[in-house]
């Protein structure tokens, strides 16, 4: 409200292009936000199905809820798991804290 009082301020038809670069410049963030969460979102997914195409190579058979660990697991966590495949000799090795 405090903003369009100011552009109201303003010329009437200076009022319509303010709010338009507004809105503009809102959508063009908002645009950002959500091609860096999806970025991040589709950098886990990756991250994840490695991390289970190794495990499923090493230890196979995986059980069910394996998957379910890793795909609810954070970016930070996934990336201990993977790096402990190398040396792990069962997957309590792996999943260890």
């Amino acid at each position: 409200e405090m903003l369009r009082g100011i552009i109201r301020a303003v010329e009437p038809k200076e009022e319509n292009r303010m709010m338009s670069q507004f809105a503009q410049d809102i959508r063009q963030k908002a645009l950002q936000e959500g091609m860096q969460q999806g970025r991040q979102k589709g950098l886990l997914e990756g991250e994840a199905k490695l991390l289970l195409r190794q495990l499923s190579r090493r230890f196979r058979p995986l059980p069910d809820e394996v998957s379910e660990r890793i795909h609810n697991a954070d970016p930070n966590t996934i990336e201990s798991w993977a790096d402990r495949v190398l040396d792990a000799k069962s997957l309590d090795d792996v999943f260890s804290e």
